[in-house]
């Protein structure tokens, strides 16, 4: 069986969000950030079909009131939170027909529950929510999280080790997992980050927020230029990797420096703001800002990697409070899955 994991701006059918709900841990902020949500759903619903995993489709088409649904297909399932990158379904295509993994999303390594999340994509699938000819594949006896892994589409996998070699994932060694991670997704290798991270991140680095593949010569990275910043040393080691790294051609990437987010607290805490947490879609792509002046600049370096997409940004203060942003709440799926 000849598998390939198609790298996000393969052409999309959907994109699937979950909705914030009083059991979440959204609660305290529950109206902020939903005014979030409905900025996002309405953008996105106005580009790409849009998924809505949500505790109550009434409840959520009130919210959505001044939004134009039509474009929008609601599935009621419950759910723990709203981290759908990381416990929605992976897509892959088995000899060119489409098949959804679902892995074991165990909370960032048991940090926190996740027992209704893991049930979501098999939940969907039984309701019919994807198309006739696309398989289900029960992978969770395996724990992976979406946002923990980049695909070039042409068989490259962008990952960091902090993550994917955690003990509180697989607990298996680096050889196991690469050979699991290479077999799974028709892979060819599997480029590991060794440094980077951003403090008041729960996912033990994912990729998502550090490294992006724009296309398949080209990535763009977040860098740190003071050097009174704690995160400094650690991005200065990350670029010096991704400088290393070579294309499948054997060429060195395209990098393009996403700027350091500025500072962001939460009650004394720091958060993990960054802007490689974007989506790339069909024909735009979203950013997240932050109310801060370095939005500007920083989607200016972005509409170098994607010339032929509109940038826009959303402002997503509400969702760094809970530790994730744009991207963690989204996942895309590729033509032929709906």
């Amino acid at each position: 069986m000849a598998n390939s994991f198609p790298a996000e701006w393969h052409r999309q059918s959907a994109i699937q969000i979950t909705f914030p709900h009083e059991k979440t841990d959204w609660n305290g902020i529950l109206d902020e950030v939903i005014t979030c949500y409905v900025e996002i759903a309405s953008i996105i619903s106005k580009y790409q079909k849009l998924l809505i995993v949500c505790h109550n489709v009434e409840a959520v088409k009130r919210q959505l009131a001044a939004v134009d649904t039509s474009n929008i297909l609601f599935r009621e399932v419950p759910s723990n939170d709203t981290w759908a990158r990381d416990y929605g379904a992976i897509s892959v295509f088995e000899n060119g027909h489409p098949a959804i993994y679902d892995f074991t999303f165990n909370g960032w390594g048991g940090k926190f529950d996740a027992a209704l999340d893991n049930e979501i994509t098999r939940q969907l699938y039984v309701g019919n929510t994807f198309s006739a000819s696309v398989t289900y594949r029960d992978k969770r006896d395996f724990v992976l999280e979406g946002g923990s892994v980049e695909s070039d589409g042409k068989g490259t996998i962008l990952t960091t080790s902090q993550c994917l070699l955690s003990n509180h994932r697989n607990d298996k060694s680096k050889e196991k997992i690469e050979e699991y991670l290479l077999k799974t997704f028709g892979a060819s290798r599997i480029l590991w980050l060794n440094h980077g991270y951003l403090r008041g991140d729960d996912t033990d680095s994912h990729i998502d927020t550090l490294a992006r593949f724009c296309d398949e010569n080209t990535i763009a990275f977040v860098e740190c230029n003071d050097k009174n910043d704690e995160h400094y040393e650690e991005l200065r080691r990350m670029k010096d990797e991704l400088a290393s790294f070579k294309t499948i051609e054997g060429k060195p990437y395209r990098l393009i420096a996403l700027p350091m987010a500025d500072f962001v607290q939460d009650k004394g805490e720091r958060l993990p703001a960054t802007y490689a947490n974007f989506l790339i879609m069909n024909e735009i792509v979203l950013m997240p800002f932050y109310k801060s002046a370095k939005d500007e600049p920083a989607k200016k370096q972005l509409e170098k990697a994607f010339p032929t997409r509109k940038i826009i940004g959303v402002n997503c203060l509400p969702l760094i409070k809970q530790h994730g942003s744009l991207h963690c709440i989204t996942m895309q799926y590729p033509e032929k899955f709906f």
